[in-house]
This record gives structure tokens, sequence and C-alpha cells, in this order.
């Protein structure tokens, strides 16, 4: 089991499975969102993924007609994503996870729009879009 939450601590979350297709996302809204050079997300079984407090905390923006994004509305941290089309997962904001995540990320996505400051180092797959099997 995973936990986590916000910066104010007014959501607090479980996840009770396993994360999979952790990856980091370069592109102009995830950098946005997440006000850094990319977003660490990674999908959960929704029924995995349980808020314990703070329901009433949580917000959301359409990002787009399919999916929109939740965070605190206290302190604006980002918790997770919902995309109608994919019903079955939500995709969690890695940072929000306070417990020690076993599972690892597996590649770099949307790399032509990352910052211009930004240096990608390592190993990992980088794609220019979605990763291949997505």
């Amino acid at each position: 089991m995973y936990q986590g939450g916000c910066l104010c601590g007014a959501v607090r979350f479980e996840i009770h499975g396993r994360i999979s297709q952790i990856i980091h996302c370069h592109c102009s809204q995830c950098r946005k969102a997440q006000g850094s050079a990319f977003a660490t997300n990674g999908f959960v079984q929704a029924g995995d993924f349980i808020i314990t407090q703070g329901m009433d905390a949580l917000t959301g923006y359409a990002s787009s007609p399919e999916q929109t994004k939740f965070f605190c509305k206290v302190c604006g941290s980002p918790i997770l994503s919902k995309n109608s089309r994919d019903s079955e997962r939500v995709r969690v904001r890695l940072g929000s996870i306070e417990s020690d995540i076993r599972e690892r990320p597996q590649a770099h996505i949307f790399v032509t729009s990352k910052a211009n400051w930004e240096e990608i180092n390592g190993d990992l797959p980088q794609f220019e879009g979605y990763e291949p099997e997505r």
C-alpha cells in the first residue's frame, strides 16, 4: 500500500495496488501544471486509489474534454487526473506519494516539448510523443 497527500495535508489518499507505466512527461501542459521541468506520473487502477481525507478539498480542472486534473483547492498540490476514455485507471502525480515507491520510471515522453533549459540524463528511453505501447 502507498500513502500520500497534498502539501497542506487537507487531502490524503491510499493506493492499494501497483503503479504502472511511470513516465516523466515533458509536455508544456504537464510543465505548467507541475510548475517544473516535467511531471512524473503513473497509472493506478481506479478502484485502488482511495481518498481517505479531504474529498471536499479536492477540485478539478478540465484540461481537455476527456481529461480532468484534480488538485487541492487549499494549497494547489496536483494529485491525480482522470480520463473519460480510460475510466478503469487514474493517473497519479508521483510527487504526492509519501511512501517509498517500488516501481520505477520507464521513459521520458514529449521530449521535443521539454524546457529549453533542461538536460535529460540517464538511460531511460526518450519519445517525441507517448510511449509506443500506449
